[in-house]
Order: C-alpha cells, then sequence, then structure tokens
C-alpha cells in the first residue's frame, strides 16, 4: 500500500521545449523541481513507446522500445554529437501542441547525424547495452529496418513468407546483414535508456518517484507479434482470431473495438508467463511504480471477432488471473503495481484485486450520477490512486460546462464551491480548486491532478478522445503556462492533509497554531 501522498499526471510529450515535443531535457527537470517544492511524490507519464500513425502512445510498435521524439537533442550536443546548427534546424516555434508530422520528418536523419560521430567507445557501450537487452532490442531493431524495406507496409502484408513469419536462420542472416543500421537503431535506444536514467534519478533525489503506464495489449503491427507469434491467438497466416476490445460503456454506446491481438494465455503459461516477466521488469527499470491500463483483462477480456463491424459483438473470456499474479508477485513484489479497475467491473475483478493486494482506481468526474458510488470521494478506500480525471477524461473544467445541470449542482455543492463563478478558468479557479481541494481530502492514499487542472483549463486541452482516432494526444503546456501554477496553493494542501511526502513538526505547528485548519482550508 503506498502512503498518503500526491502527484500530478503529464507525459513527456507534454513538457514545455524547443524542439516540437517535450523531451528528457532541462525542462523535465525543473517540473521535477516544482513538484518536489510542492511536496508531490508523485509524476505520473503515459506509456514511453514509439508511438502509431495516430500518435497514440498505448498502440506502440514495440511493448519494449522508447519513443525516439524524446531524447534531448542539447544533451547530444553537450556529448560532441550534434552541432549548434543542426539543433536550430530542429527548433519548432509553436510551444502548446507537438508537432508529430515535423518530427516524424526530423527526428530520426538527425539522431543519425549523431550515431555517425560516435567513437569505438561508444560503440561498446551501445553494444554491451544491445546484449543486456537480448531479449528484445535485436528482433525491434531489424523489424525497424525491414518495415523500411517493405515501403512501411506491415509484417502480416511482407512479401517473403520466411521474413514474415520470423524464420530463425532467415532473420540470422539478415541480422548479419543489416549489422550497421541495426547498431544505428540500437544506439537511439541506448540513448533513450541512458537519459531517461539520468532524469529518473534527478526525480528520486528531489523524492518524487515515477509511476508509468503500461497498455495491456500490444499492436499486431508490433515487433513483439511478429517476432513472438506463437504467443498470440493468431491463425497460421498471422491473422488474428479475435481482437481486444470492450463493450458499450460510459465512453461509447458501440463499445470500442481496439484491433489488438488477444494474447494466447496458454502458450504464455507453459513457458511461465516470461514474455510479461521480461515486460514488467523493463517497467521496472524505467518506473518506481506502474499503472497496467485495462487490468480488469486478467479476470475476463472482452474477445471480438477480427471481422466484427464493432465490438459489439464480442464475448467475455477469462483471463489468467491469480495463476500469473503469483509468478509476478514472487518475482517483484506486490507494491510497485496499480490496477486500473475502470469500465465494467465485475465480482470477479473485484475479488482479483483483493487477492493482489493492489491499490486500485477512483475518478471523481465518475462521481456524480447521483447514487452514493464508489469514485464519490468520501467512498473512496485507502488503498487507491484517486484522480479529478485521467488522459482518457476531459479536464475538471470542461467537464463541468458538460454536465446537466443537476450534475453540476450536486458537484459543486459536494465539493462545497463558494466561489461566485464557477465557469471561470485560469489557475486560481474556484471551481477546479474546490474539486482538487475535495480529492486531497480523501481517504485515498494517492491523489493524482492532471497538469490541465492545475491551469484551469476547459477541454480544448484534454489528452485523447477514446474511440475517436484522430486529433489526440497533442496537448503541451507552454514554460510560460508552467510557471503561473500556483504550486504554492498545492504546497499547502500537501501540508494540510498530510500528502507531502515529508511533513515536518513545526510546519503543521505554523498552520495549527496561527490559524485553525478550517481557515487554512479556506486560505487554500
Amino acid at each position: 500500500m503506498f502512503k498518503r501522498s500526491s502527484g500530478v499526471l503529464m507525459h513527456i510529450s507534454s513538457l514545455p521545449g524547443d524542439y516540437g515535443i517535450g523531451s528528457f531535457g532541462k525542462d523535465a527537470k525543473n517540473f521535477i523541481d516544482l513538484l518536489s517544492e510542492a511536496g508531490c511524490t508523485w509524476w505520473q507519464v503515459l506509456p514511453f513507446g514509439p508511438t502509431d500513425i495516430y500518435n497514440s502512445p498505448y498502440a506502440s510498435i514495440s511493448a519494449f522500445a522508447g519513443n525516439p521524439n524524446f531524447i534531448d537533442l542539447e544533451g547530444l550536443k553537450d556529448e560532441g554529437l550534434l552541432t549548434e546548427e543542426e539543433l536550430l534546424d530542429q527548433k519548432y516555434a509553436n510551444p502548446y501542441t507537438a508537432a508529430f508530422e515535423f518530427l516524424n520528418i526530423k527526428r530520426i536523419p538527425v539522431l543519425y547525424k549523431a550515431f555517425t560521430r560516435i567513437d569505438d567507445e561508444y560503440r561498446e557501450k551501445v553494444k554491451a547495452f544491445a546484449e543486456d537487452n537480448k531479449f528484445w532490442l535485436p528482433d525491434y531493431a531489424l523489424y525497424m529496418i525491414l518495415k523500411e524495406a517493405n515501403l512501411g507496409d506491415e509484417w502480416f502484408d511482407w512479401k517473403d513468407e520466411k521474413v514474415k513469419l520470423h524464420d530463425e536462420e532467415t532473420v540470422a542472416a539478415l541480422m548479419v546483414e543489416h549489422e550497421e543500421t541495426i547498431l544505428f537503431m540500437e544506439f537511439i535506444q541506448y540513448v533513450f535508456y541512458k537519459q531517461w536514467a539520468e532524469v529518473k534519478s534527478y526525480a528520486n533525489e528531489k523524492n518524487v518517484k515515477i509511476i508509468g503506464d503500461l497498455p495491456m495489449y500490444v499492436a499486431r503491427q508490433s515487433s513483439d507479434v511478429w517476432s513472438n507469434r506463437n504467443l498470440f491467438d493468431l491463425a497460421e497466416d498471422g491473422e488474428p482470431k479475435c481482437v481486444a476490445g470492450v463493450p458499450p460503456d460510459y465512453f461509447s454506446a458501440l463499445g470500442q473495438k481496439w484491433g489488438n491481438p488477444l494474447y494466447d494465455w496458454k502458450a504464455m503459461k507453459e513457458d511461465g508467463y516470461n514474455w510479461w516477466l521480461e515486460r514488467l521488469n523493463s517497467s521496472f527499470t524505467l518506473f518506481d511504480a506502474v499503472r497496467i491500463d485495462h487490468f480488469r483483462a486478467f479476470s475476463a477480456y472482452w474477445a471480438v471477432p477480427f471481422e466484427a463491424e464493432t465490438a459489439i459483438e464480442g464475448e467475455w473470456r477469462p483471463g489468467p488471473g491469480m495463476d500469473f499474479f503469483k509468478v509476478v508477485i514472487d518475482k517483484f513484489g506486490g507494491d510497485r503495481i496499480i490496477a486500473e479497475d475502470l469500465g465494467i467491473i465485475d465480482d470477479g475483478v473485484v475479488k482479483l484485486i483483493e487477492d493482489t493486494g493492489f491499490p486500485c482506481m477512483r475518478v471523481m468526474q465518475f462521481a456524480f450520477d447521483f447514487s452514493d458510488n464508489m469514485h464519490l470521494p468520501h467512498n473512496m478506500p485507502r488503498n487507491a490512486v484517486a484522480y479529478t480525471g485521467t488522459h482518457d477524461n476531459n479536464t475538471t473544467l470542461g467537464w463541468l460546462w458538460e454536465a446537466t445541470p443537476e450534475q453540476k449542482k450536486f458537484a459543486l455543492d459536494y465539493c462545497d464551491f463558494k466561489g461566485n463563478d464557477w465557469a471561470e478558468g485560469g489557475w486560481k479557479s474556484e471551481s477546479v480548486r474546490s474539486f482538487v481541494r475535495t480529492l486531497w481530502s480523501s481517504p485515498a492514499n494517492m491523489c493524482i491532478v492532471p497538469i490541465q487542472d492545475l491551469c484551469g483549463f476547459g477541454s480544448d486541452t484534454k489528452m485523447n478522445i477514446p474511440g475517436v482516432p484522430n486529433g489526440n494526444w497533442a496537448y503541451r503546456i507552454s514554460r510560460e503556462h508552467l510557471g503561473n501554477i500556483d504550486f504554492e496553493w498545492v504546497k499547502k494542501l500537501n501540508k494540510i492533509y498530510f500528502r507531502t511526502a515529508e511533513v515536518k513538526k513545526e510546519e503543521t505547528e505554523e498552520i495549527t497554531d496561527t490559524e485553525t485548519v478550517e481557515t487554512a482550508e479556506k486560505d487554500v
């Protein structure tokens, strides 16, 4: 069970920066400084993998690889691998949105320039890193090369059957043929992991821990499926028999057909769930704790026929349950996993979470349906991670604007809103602050707020609209907007509700001696 604490949800891509997207550079460390000074223990991010054509981090071409766009180019310049002129060519003027199209053109070529300048000692470090990650990295590197050689076609459409089906002798020969280009792909991953390790170490020194996000499924068009077809529920030609999704729910009346291939849990069990253990080990290297997205699929998962038009045609099938998590807990312990148990939850999911001991999730935006439901802050258990909203929700201000008048009144009354105008946004929005303050006062041991709510921003800054492929994941915060956030207010909240990483006795006495806690709450 996590200690009483708080944190902020913001993906790396949303950080400020000069090069079209957030990165592992100085702005990441500046954000860590702000969290630390405010007494926040956690920084939560989204998945780190390369994104798909819709820029989604939840549909990556690898369950292990890092997104090259997050590499700090200035760090490469400091190593003597890039020039000042080359950095200028990578700059992008708009600080409010991730420049995905720009990055698709610019980023890999400049990383290749850096690669051509590494010396023999550097090459040996890359090779040693590749050897340490041989479970996934060589296959991923070759996959990227073959995908380009096949004009971007997915592996299941490649013409050469032996390559398509990952024939061992053919793959071994291709590894030799493309040795230098494979080393370049491994160089990218080496730099990614090295730079992030420095950021994470800096965060930990500042008493800030990182929560990563682990998608339940991997993409069909991924190196993982190409090189491990026997672990997925596929026909001989690589076509899925059924695909992942969810039935109709809060987000979609038709449900969602995600299209990811399903796991062959029988095959996974036969080798001791080794692929999953390697995946979790990689995640625990990157992060201090991991939120497993769509956790309910370990209890039962929604299987949609591959040819079905919508997810409505799916059916529930049993997942691996505690048989899997006994292996996981035996290897890693059970104190670093968060179970995302949102959506359609039944007794089986509830029991699985109880048996594992993992903290569940609660989201305030799901609370105000006029019932005494589990998302209302007074009902939140201690062993929970609670949010105003997640990356799949509206912002708090956006939710208020879209709520029915009855919902809005219930929510504002519940949060003891005493302001003059609930519709007023901005960094000191009284309505948004009432939500955050109410969440902080809840029994949930960990509370997380999206960075957009600390800014009081509206629905135009949403990170994602579930079920809608285009136009998502692009939100970025500028340095100016980040500097406008009242982290002193967050610091006061953390002290009042005992969520500060280390609350000193004299600090709590200072509040209670000069004014009552009730008055202090009113001030913040």
